[in-house]
């Protein structure tokens, strides 16, 4: 599974921590995954825990996302979907029909802007498991790819927690995978009896409890600026999850012009308007996860009146005139000012 939101800001988060804090370092347990980083740290460790075997309890964790949701894995569950015939029904983990669940809980939400149908076009850009490509995509083979997606064509029963293959219908689930896989860790963690950590899967975030010194944890996002960068306090917290996504970096290029890595469901092709990134706070990663993507699809002015009405928590970064300029919703402001979302 690859990071398709790349939140190099976001990293100065980590940085954060140990730079404006005095006090005993967190206990810092880290590793790969999902073609991106993991980092863990931890305001204490209990007795009965020791430190390499809860870092080979989180490994096992995310080995166990990996086989259920990557695209990227011939043997993984979301790769026996993707290949089963049309008419074809398979029986889903606890874990992947969560997930699914709530990708098309959003999925209905945002009017199809979040679709984990998504993938038959996903692979046309080269964003897919196939690789990247270096010719524009054939738009006669678009249109047909086009006609396979449609959360709406997926039959998934959650109380049996089987779906059945409508026939070349492909899942991707990258919009919201490391989110799940962050509160995986963060479920796990707490069951070990450890109350205080800070969870980062490539920029997807969770915090609970206080730092080594007695203090919330401290994130914050950079602003990117040529020649510099601008730290702005997102959130210091005892409870926050946080998921930004990012178009800056995953991109393809033709003749010179750049295309992203978010597709735009309803036309097939990489988004085209001032969105630079978008950052959303909930209370689980999952949904920061899809919250972030979907939002970032939807046009600013759309994705504006659809947060605020539900009194989400974001915060986007635009390019206006040249210029990049925030816009962020009453909630965002709200969670910066108290620390509570």
């Amino acid at each position: 599974m690859h990071a398709l939101k790349a939140c190099f800001w976001l990293l100065c988060a980590i940085l954060l921590l140990t730079a404006c804090s005095r006090g005993p370092a967190p206990i810092t347990l880290s590793g790969s995954t999902m073609g991106t980083y993991w980092t863990v740290r931890l305001a204490s460790m209990p007795a009965r825990v020791d430190a390499p075997g809860l870092r080979r309890e989180i490994e096992a964790l995310l080995d166990e996302v990996n086989a259920e949701m990557s695209t990227y894995r011939p043997d993984s569950v979301i790769t026996a979907f993707n290949n089963a015939r049309a008419g074809d029904v398979i029986d889903l983990p606890p874990g992947f029909a969560g997930v699914l669940g709530e990708a098309l809980y959003w999925a209905e939400a945002t009017g199809g802007a979040f679709d984990p149908t998504i993938g038959p076009v996903v692979d046309l850009w080269g964003f897919g498991p196939d690789g990247a490509i270096d010719v524009y995509p054939d738009p006669d083979e678009l249109m047909r790819r086009l006609a396979l997606v449609g959360w709406e064509r997926l039959e998934f029963d959650p109380e049996s927690a089987r779906v059945q293959q409508p026939g070349g219908l492909r899942l991707d689930l990258s919009g919201i995978a490391k989110g799940w896989g962050v509160d995986v860790i963060a479920e796990h963690l707490q069951a070990r009896g450890i109350d205080g950590f800070l969870i980062d899967i490539g920029g997807d975030l969770r915090v609970q409890g206080q730092r080594p010194d007695g203090q919330d944890w401290r994130v914050a996002i950079e602003r990117p600026q040529p020649g510099r960068g601008e730290a702005r306090s997102l959130i210091e917290s005892s409870r926050a999850a946080i998921a930004t996504s990012g178009d800056y970096r995953n991109f393809v290029e033709f003749n010179g012009q750049r295309y992203s890595h978010l597709i735009d469901p309803a036309s097939g092709r990489p988004i085209d308007h001032a969105t630079v990134s978008v950052t959303a706070v909930a209370e689980t990663c999952t949904t920061a996860d899809a919250l972030a993507t979907a939002l970032h699809v939807m046009p600013p002015d759309r994705a504006l009146e659809f947060a605020i009405e539900r009194d989400l928590a974001v915060l986007w970064l635009l390019v206006e005139d040249g210029e990049l300029v925030e816009q962020s919703t009453p909630r965002f402001e709200r969670l910066i000012e108290t620390g509570e979302l």
